[in-house]
């Protein structure tokens, strides 16, 4: 890896992967892509949606009164509130989704899932969860499924910010 030989830290200094460590993060890397393009390629083909608006929506109908603000949406979604935004738009003019302002906060608003909203919901679920149970649960045996549960925890808990002042998308 000749490119590791002209970084501008010493090699001395930095703590380079391993070629074990290196092969488990592409693999990582590489199983993430895939996994993310299967997820969106079944909800495009099936409910006409990215992956991210699915998202959107499940987290809209967990919430009480199937309604969220915007900032707090954004940050369940890990996205800027610019792209929340867009996305926003495109499911209201799908009418899936509608905005209502905040009437105790004159620039916030709320995104609410419409009836339609949630029908196109309870549609696509099935398709969706055949889609996770065949790409990941029914690769994994028990133990397996348990471990990454773990795993994918410690590295959530050790990515989540949680200092004043934290680069965080949906603050963006």
């Amino acid at each position: 890896m000749e490119y590791m030989k002209k970084a501008s830290t010493p090699a001395e200094e930095l703590r380079w992967l391993t070629d074990e460590e290196q092969s488990v993060w592409r693999s990582y890397v590489h199983a993430t892509t895939l996994l993310e393009d299967h997820m969106d390629r079944q909800l495009q083909r099936d409910a006409g949606m990215p992956h991210v608006y699915y998202g959107l929506l499940v987290k809209l109908a967990d919430a009480p009164r199937r309604r969220l603000r915007m900032t707090e949406l954004a940050m369940h979604a890990k996205i800027t509130r610019s792209r929340l935004s867009h996305a926003i738009a495109r499911l209201e003019k799908n009418g899936w989704v509608r905005r209502e302002d905040c009437p105790s906060d004159k620039r916030g608003q709320f995104a609410v899932l419409t009836e339609q909203g949630l029908e196109v919901l309870a549609r696509s679920a099935p398709g969706h969860v055949t889609a996770v149970r065949n790409a990941v649960f029914d690769r994994l045996s028990s133990e397996q499924q348990k471990s990454l549960g773990e795993i994918m925890q410690i590295i959530a808990e050790g990515l989540q910010p949680n200092e004043a002042g934290a680069d965080l998308p949906w603050l963006r």
